[in-house]
């Protein structure tokens, strides 16, 4: 999915707050012949967010509508499994379509990218954040050496990246934090990229899964076989880069396609890339709520994605009620496939499994 198809802007959704900051001004004029909406709210947007109408309209809004917004919450949250910490987000929703996307369930029937502008009340209250916490005296399964701050926890920063600088800014501002670095999960490739400065203090978790479902589901995304090879280019670049296999979905095949998905990494990747690798395992959690939805844009993906006959509810911290594999079962589908990976790529460490 390249730029010019991924992001077709002719709205621009904005809080007057947001324009009057560098990085509001910086967005608007990338887009110059945008038309740009004034609105109160960057969460509460009728055109875009909340209208069930706009189902069908799923993946034309996310191309051709931008929300600027205002972040206020600067809350840094303690997390412990990807990362040590989550950091404020730079922006909030996807140009790209994942049909399981948690984000959506947070803002109603579309989910445009929304960028915030105030990037430098987030890098501040980020810096603050790393300088309090001081050296990092036990290693943990997040990192043995440095604190980890995950950036991309409600985007995907490497689209986000071609949409405005806070990425980079993030970036730079760990280069220079001895005790911390950042990271983030992605399903795009972003050769720019490979050109910053980044000094060793990023981490990017390029996500896999069996090509096949990838193209069903991954909807917008890079194609598996390129994130694949964007792994040996980043390593030579300097970065950390690790994978996420996410998410696992069970079907009748779904050990052989994780065994055909691993044999060709293992097939792709230098022998620099499998020196630092490791990966994170992540069963699926899907939604109700964004099952009713995807019924509207995308059924032939709830074949998969929701299956009462596998899974169970489980209502979540934030109320929603959620469905997983049930636990009897998902501890076994956890063993099968770290034993596929064991055997298959023996040098790839798993940080985390659930």
């Amino acid at each position: 999915m390249d730029f010019n198809r991924l992001l077709q802007i002719r709205r621009i959704y904005a809080q007057p707050a947001a324009l009057e900051l560098p990085r509001g001004k910086e967005v608007v004029e990338r887009w110059p012949d945008a038309e740009v909406v004034l609105v109160d709210n960057h969460w509460n947007i009728p055109d875009v967010h909340g209208d069930e109408t706009n189902v069908p309209r799923w993946s034309r809004i996310k191309t051709e509508a931008l929300v600027l917004g205002v972040k206020k919450a600067l809350t840094v949250k303690p997390n412990g499994r990807s990362a040590d910490f989550i950091a404020p987000s730079t922006a909030n929703g996807c140009a790209m379509a994942c049909a399981y996307c948690y984000v959506p369930r947070h803002k109603g029937y579309s989910n445009p990218v929304t960028v915030f502008a105030n990037i430098h009340q987030i890098a501040g209250a980020l810096e603050r954040h790393v300088r309090r916490q001081g050296m990092k005296l036990e290693p943990n399964q997040c990192d043995p050496e440095l604190w980890v701050y995950d950036i991309g926890e409600n985007s995907d920063c490497s689209v986000d990246a071609l949409i405005s600088d806070n990425v980079e800014d993030l970036v730079t501002l760990f280069r220079e934090l001895p005790t911390a670095k950042l990271s983030f999960a992605t399903k795009y490739v972003n050769p720019a990229m490979l050109r910053w400065d980044h000094g060793g203090h990023t981490r990017i978790r390029f996500s896999l899964m069996p090509a096949d479902l990838a193209k069903s589901i991954d909807v917008r995304t890079s194609p598996v076989a390129d994130r694949m090879g964007a792994i040996n280019d980043f390593v030579d670049a300097g970065y950390e880069v690790h994978v996420n296999f996410s998410p696992v979905i069970i079907t009748d095949t779904w050990l052989r396609d994780w065994e055909e998905l691993l044999r060709q990494l293992d097939a792709t990747l230098t022998p620099a890339a499998k020196a630092q690798l490791a990966a994170e395992v992540i069963f699926l959690t899907h939604n109700e709520r964004l099952h009713e939805v995807n019924l509207g844009w995308h059924p032939r993906a709830e074949n998969v994605l929701w299956r009462p006959d596998l899974q169970e509810s489980k209502v979540s911290s934030n109320g929603f009620t959620n469905v997983r594999y049930r636990s009897g079962t998902k501890a076994g589908y956890v063993r099968q496939l770290a034993a596929l990976i064991g055997k298959i790529t023996p040098y790839c460490r798993i940080r985390y499994a659930f």
